[in-house]
Parts: structure tokens; sequence; C-alpha cells
């Protein structure tokens, strides 16, 4: 089959090459596309469960197409839509159906907004008359598709408007909208980041309501970044940032009703103060809205239901955490209005299902693993379909399971990372399947057994490339540190020689919840870890506590005190490291981006006997920077924690920097503000630290564009040449030669 073949083909990685037969892999060949792997662009299940669409590009006519496929045969069957046939537009960049699927929304242009949010051009193609309309003359965003799909609302300027496809009549329905003041329907900028969403509002079952959040950000403080660009004078983005401990936005739930036109509040039956609203979502019942509310700490989420038309409110479900509760997409109604919840209630994230009351019917899954998502239930045979890492923590498998927890079967049998695009009906999905040693590969698998099908989409192309490069393998263990036993990879030179000494770079993310230490293809990075082995490094990441996927006792131990229990980990493991024969403990570096530059420079800070470099790329340099929800969530308030915020924030121990130091920054990014790295700098100088920066102008939190990345990673590899390589290893002898002169 093509899946053995590929096997068989990337198994050719985990060798020791010669080095004279192969290439080394160049930091131009990282960047340039070489490397890059083909995917499944927009890949949309169709209602009759027997076909699928996707997005294709020609991009030497510069035409996009929607075109289906059927299941059993990967054939293509059908072309819905081609924008050669189009004459108002050149090509699409996305789409998404009606419900019916009888209308299809074509994105023409995007602008990004933030991360997420962005403004677009959209147009509305009839499948059955072929007749194109365009959605609205302005830039919009978030525009939805009523149940009915006669309809579709959307936001501009803050405001919400619902467009008639059959009368083509646009009505607008909110009118206080104005920049950083109101916002109707779509989400500030810090739920979007730590929420992450931006449509704010919902249609219900019947097409004739529509609910949304609406935020009054008058108190929430401006920030402001300057934007450089081309011109003789440089701008500013101004906008809204709530920092920890700062006012949020003040949130209100609205319903509008389309065939009274009536705009109204609605309210639940409990005071709240200082809340969120982090999700909103219709029941199967056109009158019953649920709504999760969640108290600033995030450690109390109630799910109510709300009759639209009775007025009346029922709390269902109460979560309480000692330290904060996730917030998820998993809510799913079934026909009785009963629903499927995730919850790591009983320590492990895990499915449960309830009756639309809030009564516990049963826990569907359970056991000292994590459920990593949900992807759907299916009423004719009864079944929930799941991802997790029953199979270890650094893999990802497909479930399903009865809804009452029984005939469990694991689907995809490859170890590595699946995860399952279902069919409609789910009597198919399409598995995506990558390891540390394979890119990814697309197959069609029966949903009963998990049966491979057929192989869809393969990497076979990269695969050869990739043979013909030095390479070597991503080796995986666990190291003892503090009684914990933590995951861990280490890529070692293809050459390796255990009878020398080399010098170890270490990578970490390290934020709550997270994971680097994951049998995936990942890409980038894992070029740039090759290339620095073939350079002669050894490189290696641990994922310390306050990572995810070990259960909430071992994330959740950093509640409090951010950068504490996780910089201790990184120390120890370099300690440990450091102590085995063939690496050279007085060459340790170590580094991270955003969260992971917080790491680094908290690492290289408080273990200045061990770290002898760090990167910290676009880091937090204190939490008190930061916004509400994220900060919060794991840190309280400043106000109510200020030791937890001081003690642990790297700016606050720049005197204890003894080694080398490369500070990297984006001037634009809205995230993680350049506030940071400038304050770092200003306590750095008045300490009297030598160390390097670099600011890339108008770059967000990405540092992306052009010839950005392959400068950063150009910057990055010279650093740790000049202060982890063979050039300084032999400055290092010939101090130590003078010294004993002078001795």
């Amino acid at each position: 089959m093509k899946s053995t073949r590929l096997f068989a083909i990337i198994g050719l990685l985990v060798t020791t090459f010669v080095t004279a037969q192969k290439k080394e892999i160049s930091l131009q060949d990282i960047w340039n596309g070489t490397f890059r792997t083909e995917g499944m662009q927009a890949l949309h299940s169709m209602n009759n469960g027997n076909q699928y669409s996707v997005l294709n590009f020609d991009r030497k006519e510069r035409t996009s197409s929607i075109d289906i496929y059927d299941y059993k045969t990967s054939k293509k069957v059908n072309t819905f839509v081609n924008s050669s046939d189009l004459s108002q537009i050149q090509a699409f960049i996305d789409y998404s159906f009606s419900k019916d699927e009888s209308k299809i929304l074509l994105t023409t242009q995007s602008q990004p907004v933030f991360r997420r949010s962005r403004l677009g051009e959209y147009y509305i193609y009839d499948t059955k008359s072929k007749v194109l309309t365009k959605l609205s003359d302005d830039l919009v965003q978030e525009p939805t598709f009523s149940p009915d799909g006669k309809k579709v609302a959307f936001g501009f300027q803050n405001n919400l408007y619902v467009k008639n496809l059959e009368t083509g009549d646009t009505k607008q329905f909110t009118f206080d909208g104005k920049k950083n003041s109101i916002i109707n329907g779509i989400t500030d900028w810090v739920y979007e980041e730590e929420f992450s969403f931006v449509r704010a509002f919902d249609w219900n079952a019947n097409s004739n309501k529509i609910a949304f959040i609406r935020f009054d950000e008058s108190e929430v403080p401006e920030f402001s970044m300057d934007v450089f660009g081309s011109d003789l004078y440089q701008t500013q983005q101004v906008f809204k940032y709530p920092k920890a401990g700062e006012p949020n936005s003040e949130i209100s739930l609205h319903l509008y009703n389309l065939e009274s036109e009536k705009l109204s509040e609605i309210k639940v039956d409990k005071a709240y103060k200082d809340f969120y609203i982090p999700r909103l979502k219709w029941t199967n019942d056109a009158d019953v809205l649920s709504v999760q509310y969640l108290n600033r700490h995030q450690n109390e989420l109630d799910l109510w239901m709300i009759n639209t038309s009775k007025r009346t409110s029922n709390l269902v479900l109460a979560e309480t955490d000692e330290a904060y509760v996730d917030v998820t997409f998993n809510l799913t109604f079934l026909e009785d209005n009963s629903f499927i919840w995730t919850s790591e209630k009983d320590g492990y994230n895990h499915i449960y299902h309830y009756d639309k009351n809030g009564k516990l019917i049963n826990q569907v899954t359970d056991g000292d693993w994590e459920v990593t998502n949900y992807y759907g239930f299916n009423d004719d045979s009864n079944t929930i379909f799941y991802q997790s890492v029953e199979n270890g923590s650094i893999n990802r498998d497909v479930y399903s399971v009865k809804l009452n927890g029984k005939n469990k079967k694991r689907l995809t049998k490859r170890d590595g990372t699946n995860s399952a695009s279902f069919s409609a009906d789910f009597s198919y999905f399409i598995n995506t399947h990558s390891s540390a040693t394979s890119p990814q590969e697309y197959t069609l698998n029966d949903s009963k057994s998990g049966t491979l099908i057929k192989s869809i989409k393969d990497n076979d192309k990269l695969a050869a490339r990739v043979e013909d490069y030095k390479t070597s393998k991503k080796e995986f263990s666990t190291i003892l540190v503090k009684g914990n036993e933590l995951n861990m990879w280490m890529i070692k030179p293809a050459d390796f020689d255990s009878t020398k000494k080399y010098p170890l770079f270490m990578y970490q993310y390290s934020g709550p919840g997270s994971q680097q230490v994951e049998n995936r293809w990942n890409g980038s990075n894992d070029y740039w870890y090759q290339h620095l082995a073939q350079q002669g490094y050894i490189v290696a990441c641990v994922d310390g506590r306050g990572t995810g996927y070990k259960g909430a006792a071992f994330k959740k131990v950093t509640q409090n005190e951010l950068g504490k229990y996780e910089v201790i980990d990184q120390i120890e493991a370099a300690k440990k490291l450091g102590a085995l024969p063939y690496i050279d403990e007085s060459r340790i570096g170590i580094w991270g981006w955003s969260y992971g530059g917080f790491m680094s420079s908290n690492a290289l800070f408080k273990g200045n006997d061990v770290f002898k470099m760090a990167i910290a790329v676009a880091p937090v340099t204190s939490w008190r920077f930061y916004d509400t929800v994220y900060t919060e969530r794991y840190m309280t308030t400043p106000q109510e924690n200020p030791s937890g915020y001081d003690e642990n924030s790297p700016i606050n121990h720049v005197d204890k920097l003894k080694g080398d130091f490369l500070l990297i920054h984006g001037s634009g990014d809205d995230n993680v503000h350049l506030q940071n790295t400038m304050r770092m700098v200003e306590a750095l100088v008045q300490a009297n630290k030598q160390f390097d920066w670099m600011i890339y102008p108008d770059k967000n939190h990405g540092i992306y564009g052009g010839n950005t990345r392959l400068h950063l990673y150009t910057k990055m590899t010279d650093f740790i040449h000049k202060t982890l390589g063979d050039k300084r290893e032999k400055n290092e002898e010939k101090k130590e030669v003078k010294s004993k002169i002078k001795g």
C-alpha cells in the first residue's frame, strides 16, 4: 500500500548517513520552500456523506475552483464552481457552504486585523442559478449563512447587518458601534486572542433570531504601536488592550428578532460582576440559547439554557476548579437537547453526557489519559468519535465509543499524530497522519473499524527529497527531574561519536497545557535543528511541569507562580544532560519564543552556572505587561498576587546575567508588546550587562514576511556558533592558558 511504501522511504531518515554521500540542509533550503509539505485546502464533507470538496488553485492561470471528490475512489466527480467561469472575479481564496449546499460564500480578498480576525470581500454563488452576487461593497467580517440559506449576517465597523438573499436588501440592526468603544457581535482583542473566536453572534435553528455579545470597551486602556512603513512619517495603531489587573470590556448579551425587528437584552437569573461570556450557541430548540458565563478568576464556569421566548433561564451546569476551568468548543446537543461536554473534573480531560437539565447521564470516557479532540456524534450508530493520548502522551489516535461508554475502538493504527475529518454521515473519515520521521499523509478510512481504504494524498516527493540530505533521528525518551518523568526528544549529529563532547542547545515553550515533545512532523524548526546537528550540536527539548496531556495536576502545578517550576525543570534537565559523557557541560544554551522567550531568559539568569547562552524571541519579560484573560487565568491579578508576578519575571533578575544573551522582537507585535523587550533592555543597561538584540520593524508576533524568517534564523544561527561553537571553545582554551601563565 501507499502508506507502507511511504514509511519505508521515510525510514531511511532514522539511520546514520555517511556525510560525504548526503547534502547538508542550508538555512536557505529551510525557508525557500524546498521542504514544503502538500495538504488538502478547505476540506468540506458534502451532505450526502459520499463526497467531499476541496479548494484547488491553478497557479499558472491564477484561478481557483471548488472540486468534488468521491470518498471511495478519491476521483474528482464534479466542479461546483471555477473562478474562470465567473466574470466578476479572478479567483477566490476560501469558501463555505450554506447548510443545504445551495449557496456558497466565496472569499476573494482578505486583510488581517489581528491573529484570527480578518476583513474580507465576499461573493455569494447560487449553485442552481449559477448567479454570483457581491455580499457588500465594503470589506466586512464573519459573514454567516442562516440555517435556511436565505440570509447572511455579518459585521461591519462594529455593527451587525443582515442581507436578505431573496430580495437583495441589507438591513443594519445595531447602530451604536464605534471604534475603540462599542463592538457588536465581533470579539474584542483579548477575547479573540485568548478565547479563540471572532464571531460573537449565532443564528437560531429557525433563522429568525440572532443572539450576540456586545462589548463596551470604553474603559479599557488603549495601547499604541508605531507603524514605521515606508512613508516620511510613521503612523500609529491604537487599540484597546486590557493588561493584567486592568479593566476588561463590559459585556452584555442581546437578541435580535428578525420577524418583529426588535432588539433586546438577555439576562440570566444570577448577578455577575466582572465576568466573561466565552461561548454562546443555540440548541436544537429554536427558542433555547446556551450561554457560558465565566468569572474573572476563571475558576467557575456556568452553562445556562435561556428560553428567549419565555425569557427564563436555567443554570444546568456549574464547574469549579481550584486553579481554572478550561473553556472548549466541545459542547454538542443531541436531538433531545441532552448534551455532550468535556471536563477535567476527574483529573483528566474526558467526555460526559448530560440531559437537557444538566443531570449527569454518564461519563463516557475515563482513565489516566486525556481526550485531546472531540469530533462529533453519530445519531444512527449512537457513537462518539474523538482523539486522545491513550497510546502515550506524545502520540494522538482516533477512537470511537458508544454513548454509554462501551465498545471503544482505536480507529488509527500507526503511532504518531493522527487527526480525522469525518464525512457528514460519519461513515468515512480522512485521516491525517504524521510522525517525527514521516510527513503528512492523507488516507481514507472506514469509521466502523478504521480500516484503510486508500491513500488520498501523500508527501512521497518530499520524503524522497529529504532522503538526499544528511539527517538524524529524533530520539524520544523521558528524563527524571524532581521526581517527575518528563518527556524529551534529542537530535544528535548524524556522525555522532560517543567519545566526543558536543555543545547542547535546548528548545522549549513550557506554557500551561502546551506540548513540544510530540511524535509529529514539525516542519521548519525541525529542519533548523537538523541543520544545527550537522554543524556539530546536540539539540534537545524537555516538556517540564505545567505542560499538557499528562493530567490536570501536572499541568496546574504552576498556578500563581508562572516561571518557577518550569524554570527549575529546565535547569535541572540541563544539569542532567550536561553530566552525560558526550555533552560539554560548559557549552549549554537554550532558546524559546513568546512564553518560551520568557523561559529562556529566566533560565539564563537563574541558571547562570548551567546555561552559557540564551536566545529569547518576542518574550514576555513581566506578566504585568500581558493581557487579562491569559495571565489572570494562571496568576489571578497583580493586585492579589504581586509576588507571583515579580519573583519569576526575568526583568527582575537581569543582575544575574553572566552568559551571552540575544533578545529579538517585532515592533508591530500586538500580542506580546515590544514594551516587554524595551523594559528588559533598560533593565540590562542599568545593570551594566552586555547583550545582543534585534528589532524587526513592523513585524508581528510571528516575525515573518519577505526575507524576514531567513534573516532571523541566520542571526540566531550565527549567535549560536559564536557562543557555543568551536570558535568559543578555542577562545575559552586560550583564556585558560593565559590564566595558567599568569598564575
